[in-house]
């Protein structure tokens, strides 16, 4: 590795030494460098292979940092943490105390703007470009990389038509693969695809109605090509798109020919590039899988079903309905808002729909959740997968605030099934009709119960239930987080109470005057932030009664959690069974 070109370079500095005729061969250097580390650390590899050529092409040409390059989402950043001082320390990519897996300010100046949901990079961009020009700076280049997938959400829009009338000096590469996690969709991706195959689109074209001058498409793994454009649109004045074609997973057959398997592949191996193997023999199913066979059955014998998603289908796992059902399952694309309100327009009509999304990307819409479903009393239904810490993408990715932004919502039921049975009887009782919007939450991963096709039966919408009696403590708590509570109550358990509440909003008041009433501390638990939490509702509603209860509330501080393994992150928290076991023995 000595002679290698790689194994020389730390900074874009280093890199702009080199020759053009050199930069083919680092291409492949870095290609296989990730590769290499990706495969047995895991990550996000697809979309990183894709855009080698474009990486070294970018910092070869321009000079940043100061030169301001913005990565939208952040899936395809790897090549470029590689090239700007990180290389050394990559295979701490998404580890606990290691770098994070999206570009993110406070880890390096090259890092301009942090990214880990989709979108942002023009407005941001513009947002650079803009104060560059009343700073008086006007060489400085600005330069955001978009895909195909991510261009065609509202916000991208937003930014492309303000940035229109504008003469900054801007550069949207769109980075045009036809994928995002899955396969991208819509009438834009309909439209960049005649682009591509040789129909130029310069009449009546879509990014020059916007007032941007359009370049391309190009081959986005053509060096030379790149390269020669980049530099001439270098003293191109005002907005400029250039269209680039790439190949998500570049360079490694396997992740070529199965683009959405090795968008984050998991472990691999190396040198063949084939998937290692996991014996999932015996094991529970994953949530998100609970979730799409559980709606695909319910489905089949009730017509008014809808599915919907925001470019999820297979993370989600709604594409089981999508297979099976495709006229009543829907993937609108990173259009999060426009979800939530095709949901509620549904909804008026008598259809019952459910919304899956995780839950940070629901955020993205809590507009259309509190003004056009909430507001009008509509009964959608969101499936909030990604409830709660979800590991190496960390504090972008956290499903952790979903509690307190719907608990403050009038109408809205919130509930957080504490297993996969109760998932599923959730998801029957909301497919019968209910009067009120809801909101299910439930975690990323796998559960612990193996046999969960239970015959379908409803919930008491609202109700709580005791796991267990006690006499000292009382440990509330709601959702999945109850399988840590039970463990850290082996060996104690005789002294100590366990309550479920599977509903957050409506709370069962009547039984929780009585657990006040039976103990006088209580223990609270969730995965989620306390501010404002379950925790937050437990305590409100005590000094209500002005009640003199010792009130302990546990979950995720008020900080942003970084990325770590799950029970890393719970550990932190205080969420672990290890430190709940520990919190309680305090107060005994």
């Amino acid at each position: 590795m000595s002679s290698s070109l790689l194994s020389n370079i730390q900074y874009p500095s280093d890199l702009r030494k080199l020759s053009p005729d050199q930069l083919p061969k680092l291409a492949k250097e870095l290609r296989d460098f990730i590769i290499t580390i990706v495969a047995t650390k895991e990550g996000h590899l697809g979309a990183s292979l894709g855009v080698v050529e474009l990486t070294i092409a970018l910092h070869y040409i321009f000079d940043t940092p100061k030169d301001l390059l913005v990565w939208d989402v952040g899936h395809q950043a790897y090549p470029h943490k590689i090239l700007t001082g990180r290389k050394d320390v990559f295979q701490t990519n998404r580890q606990l105390d290691g770098i994070s897996g999206f570009p993110k300010r406070s880890e390096s100046n090259y890092d301009t703007f942090g990214v880990g949901h989709s979108s942002t990079s023009i407005s941001a961009i513009l947002g650079m470009a803009i104060a560059s020009k009343l700073k008086g700076h006007f060489k400085k280049q600005h330069i955001a990389v978009i895909g195909d997938a991510s261009i065609a959400s509202g916000m991208a829009f937003e930014g492309l038509n303000h940035a229109g009338v504008t003469d900054t000096n801007i550069l949207v590469i769109l980075n045009d693969n036809a994928i995002g996690i899955d396969p991208s969709v819509g009438a834009l991706k309909q439209y960049l695809t005649k682009a591509k195959v040789g129909i130029k689109p310069k009449t009546n074209n879509i990014i020059e109605a916007l007032n941007f001058n359009y370049f391309g498409p190009i081959d986005g793994h053509d060096l030379p090509s790149l390269l020669t454009t980049l530099e001439k649109l270098k003293t191109t004045k005002g907005p400029k798109l250039l269209h680039i074609i790439t190949t998500k997973g570049k360079g490694l057959k396997q992740a070529e020919e199965n683009q959405v398997t090795y968008h984050a592949p998991g472990k691999f191996d190396a040198a063949t590039g084939n998937l290692i193997a996991k014996n999932n023999a015996g094991l529970p199913p994953k949530f998100q899988d609970v979730f799409g066979y559980t709606i695909l059955e319910l489905a089949r014998d009730n017509k008014k079903i809808v599915g919907i998603t925001p470019a999820m289908p297979t993370g989600s796992s709604l594409k089981y309905m999508m297979q099976e059902l495709p006229d009543r399952a829907f993937d609108v694309g990173i259009a999060e808002q426009h979800a939530v309100t095709l949901a509620a327009g549904m909804a008026t009509q008598g259809m019952v729909p459910f919304c899956t999304i995780y839950s940070t990307f629901l955020q993205r819409a809590y507009d259309q959740v509190i003004h056009d479903v909430a507001l009008q009393d509509l009964p959608v239904i969101f499936c909030i997968d990604r409830a709660g810490i979800v590991g190496a993408d960390g504090a972008t990715h956290h499903g952790i605030f979903d509690i307190p932004y719907l608990n403050c919502i009038p109408n809205m039921i919130v509930a957080a099934p504490k297993d996969e049975i109760e998932l599923r009887l959730l998801l029957y009782t909301a497919s019968l009709g209910l009067n009120h919007p809801i909101a299910i939450r439930y975690p990323r991963g796998r559960g612990h119960i193996i046999d969960w096709q239970r015959s379908f039966k409803t919930i008491n919408i609202g109700k709580g239930t005791a796991i267990q009696e006690g006499s000292a403590i009382a440990v509330i708590s709601t959702g999945t987080i109850a399988h840590n509570v039970s463990t850290a109550l082996e060996g104690i358990k005789e002294k100590i109470g366990h309550y479920h509440f599977g509903f957050i909003k409506p709370l069962d008041s009547a039984f929780l005057k009585k657990i006040l009433k039976k103990y006088t501390t209580i223990i609270t638990v969730e995965d989620g932030v306390i501010k404002g939490g379950f925790g937050s509702t437990i305590l409100d509603f005590a000094n209500q009664l002005h009640v003199k209860n010792k009130i302990i509330t546990l979950g995720v501080p008020d900080q942003f959690i970084h990325q770590g393994t799950v029970e890393e992150l719970h550990n932190i928290c205080g969420i672990s069974s290890d430190k709940i076991q520990e919190t309680i023995l305090n107060n005994l």
